[in-house]
């Protein structure tokens, strides 16, 4: 039988991506219509971000630790969390966790790895961009990285915290997500990775000038990966 997923969801248009993404892609390996159990548990983004705010981590991983223990209660067998900026309280939850994870962003240099990339752009909010996750997951796979600029990393986090979580997605904000991307890759880099799990649904690999590493969906296939016998 496939195993449980739990998804310890933050904010609702990145986690319905990849709740979306595991139920869909399942059926090319399991039938029509077909997707391993999978349950959800969220407190509201907004408790989250009281505590980003205070740069209280601890506080963070409270809220994690709660979801991951609903979640063993209601069945799963492995959690996830399709949220790159809550992963900074990772280390802080793993070890009291009732449940096993997958780190999103150890699958995301494990992909780029796989195919083959050498310096990789970082978009995200303000707080994946300037934390240490990404670097120190990315340099122990050892892979380079740029971030974007400090003006381009506020009006970043702007266009995610005002627009992308509330399900809102402009030309306007393409544009400059494009204009950013593409400064990176002429400065060396050979991929981005969408380390928001909403830019997905705003920036793919028709609309990138390099090529993506969307973190919602490789995160949700690594899942179902794991899921499936």
């Amino acid at each position: 039988m496939p195993k449980h997923i739990g998804i310890m969801a933050c904010s609702a248009e990145g986690a319905a991506l990849c709740y979306r993404t595991i139920c869909t892609e399942a059926s090319a390996e399991m039938g029509r219509h077909m997707h391993p159990e999978v349950s959800m548990h969220t407190h509201c983004l907004a408790e989250y971000m009281e505590f980003v705010y205070r740069d209280d981590w601890q506080g963070v991983a409270g809220l994690m630790l709660s979801s991951a223990n609903k979640l063993a209660k209601a069945g799963a067998e492995f959690l996830i969390c399709p949220d790159n900026t809550i992963h900074r309280a990772f280390d802080l939850v793993a070890p009291k966790s009732p449940l096993p994870w997958l780190h999103i962003v150890e699958e995301v240099a494990t992909e780029a790895r796989q195919r083959g990339f050498r310096k990789l752009a970082i978009t995200g909010t303000k707080y994946t961009m300037e934390g240490p996750v990404y670097p120190e997951k990315l340099s122990a796979a050892c892979i380079e990285h740029l971030m974007p600029n400090a003006d381009e990393r506020a009006c970043i986090d702007a266009i995610i915290m005002d627009e992308l979580v509330n399900g809102i997605f402009t030309d306007e904000s393409r544009r400059y997500f494009q204009q950013v991307i593409g400064r990176l890759s002429h400065e060396g880099c050979d991929a981005v990775v969408l380390g928001c799990t909403e830019i997905p649904l705003l920036i793919d690999d028709r609309s990138s000038p390099p090529p993506t590493l969307d973190s919602t969906r490789i995160l949700a296939r690594a899942a179902l990966r794991k899921a499936l016998p």
